[in-house]
């Protein structure tokens, strides 16, 4: 049976995990929309996260968006996934679409930009918007200019942005057009506020106050991954 969240839609702050243990610290304190994105991991550890993620952000009403493994996504009952311009060529799209499932796609060109357009997305992210500090990445940073050129071009399609962003640049980047800001969680050993973010979107009637909290950094597999910090 579907396991789905209660949250409909993109939250302003959106954050990429790349594990289950990390999307356990970060849900509870009201993250409305989070991303697991697995990588290169045996197919037993990637159904057992997925079904995990799942069922803790049902509990919570967390939207999951599952990254690149949609068949097992699908499978499992998630309702939204993510996919690269790589993943985007080799998915089954009618399946997708038939089965009611939510899209978001990777954008870094203008040709790419065509291709996830004609796959009727649900979403549109670009990225990386501003340079990324551990991941040496083919494009160039986009900037708020081509962010801006973006939204222009999707119209009322939500867009998300995605590389080097923090809570100083947020309200930039949400001027340009952002309608979501995704945040890949390598935290090293820090106190890490992550009420910062939270100041771009809008307040939530009765939602709880955040507090910092302390995050212990991520295995090295995880770091590895290619994920950057986003408080601090």
């Amino acid at each position: 049976m579907a396991v789905k969240a209660d949250a409909d839609g993109l939250d302003v702050f959106y954050p990429i995990v790349p594990d289950l243990a990390w999307l356990e610290r970060l849900v509870p304190l009201g993250v409305k929309t989070i991303q697991l994105r697995l990588k290169d991991a045996p197919g037993e550890r990637v159904r057992r996260e997925i079904g995990g993620s799942l069922e803790v952000c049902a509990r919570y009403g967390c939207q999951l968006i599952v990254n690149d493994y949609w068949r097992e996504a699908l499978s499992l009952g998630a309702d939204y996934i993510h996919l690269g311009q790589e993943d985007l060529a080799e998915a089954d799209l009618p399946t997708i679409q038939a089965k009611g499932i939510r899209l978001g796609i990777s954008t870094h060109s203008e040709e790419e930009l065509d291709i996830a357009l004609a796959a009727l997305p649900d979403y549109i992210a670009l990225g990386p918007i501003y340079e990324t500090r551990l991941k040496a990445m083919k494009w160039a940073p986009q900037g708020l200019e081509r962010l801006a050129q973006w939204k222009r071009r999707i119209g009322r399609l939500p867009l998300v942005a995605i590389g080097g962003l923090t809570p100083a640049r947020a309200d930039g980047v949400r001027a340009a057009g952002a309608d979501s800001l995704a945040v890949i969680t390598d935290i090293s050993v820090r106190l890490c506020d992550v009420s910062g973010l939270n100041r771009s979107r809008s307040p939530r009637p009765n939602s709880p106050a955040r507090t910092t909290l302390p995050l212990p950094s991520m295995t090295p597999d995880a770091a590895s991954n290619g994920c950057e910090p986003y408080c601090g």
